[in-house]
């Protein structure tokens, strides 16, 4: 009989969460039997309790919002992306019953960002300075990218940013987001902010060509700016694609089999009806 193991979600709300569609795709077409990946309703003081109270079947746990800071708090050992950006939303079982924090949501903006066409040295212009700000300035030293600028509602939220900023050696420039449409004239442009905030931007925005666009929010799909992107012929990429890319580091890292990445994309769509991301 095969060793049952077990992998979940952590986040509140959880319900509308697609990874276990994506996580359990994977362990089908990678032949792992006895593998299971559930959704777990959890706020983030709740979190080192649910995660101390798991047993040895659990080999991962992927963390969403609200979790993402009390996951790297209760890890033995974190990478180092992840202690820079100080969040994680990966968390690994080790032999010894520890956990290590890993952020793969770095990584997986890195390979969408590159798919898409991005080249190092990229400017780049973040809309949005809160969590997921914070992974594309990681993505963007990673991308050794020549300038970073953060157009964020409160000028507050960005001096926040400067100290993972400077903790990945990223020289990070401030935006007035009264200025946003000169910004977004940039090589790379990736937003983060919720739905709706960027909506009144598409009036006024002048696109720089052969610009790429990620957009973090993936539904309704396309929102207001990712549609004018593509019709000025951007290449655009969404929060999907980021969704399938850090899940897929997940997968590796919890259970060290090679993710069957078609299998996990094909039933993503077919969860979503999406059939534009790549």
């Amino acid at each position: 009989m095969a060793l049952r193991r077990r992998a979940a979600v952590l986040g509140k709300p959880i319900a509308h969460s697609l990874s276990p569609v994506i996580h359990t795709a994977g362990y089908a077409a990678a032949g792992l039997v006895g593998w299971s990946y559930t959704r777990i309703e959890c706020a983030a003081a709740e979190l080192p309790d649910v995660v101390a109270g798991l047993g040895p079947e659990w080999a991962g746990l992927s963390v969403t919002m609200p979790g993402k800071e009390a996951a790297l708090a209760v890890a033995a050992e974190a990478s180092p992306v992840a202690v820079a950006v100080g969040a994680a939303n990966t968390l690994v079982r080790r032999p010894d019953g520890s956990w290590y924090a890993d952020n793969t949501d770095v990584a997986g903006m890195v390979r969408v960002l590159t798919d898409a066409g991005v080249v190092a040295g990229a400017a780049l212009t973040v809309l949005g300075a809160g969590g997921t700000a914070r992974a594309a300035l990681a993505a963007a030293a990673r991308l050794a990218s020549s300038s970073v600028t953060v157009v964020a509602r409160r000028a507050e939220a960005v001096d926040d940013l400067r100290p993972v900023a400077d903790a990945l050696g990223v020289r990070l420039s401030a935006g007035a987001w009264a200025d946003a449409p000169r910004h977004l004239a940039a090589e790379v442009v990736v937003s983060t902010v919720p739905k709706g905030v960027a909506d009144p931007l598409v009036d006024t925005v002048t696109w720089s060509p052969g610009a790429v666009f990620f957009d973090a929010l993936y539904d309704p799909w396309p929102t207001p700016l990712a549609a004018s992107a593509l019709a000025a012929g951007l290449r655009v990429v969404s929060g999907l694609d980021l969704l399938l890319a850090q899940a897929v580091g997940q997968f590796e890292q919890f259970t060290g089999v090679t993710a069957p990445v078609k299998a996990m994309r094909t039933a993503l769509r077919q969860a979503t009806g999406a059939t534009s991301f790549s």
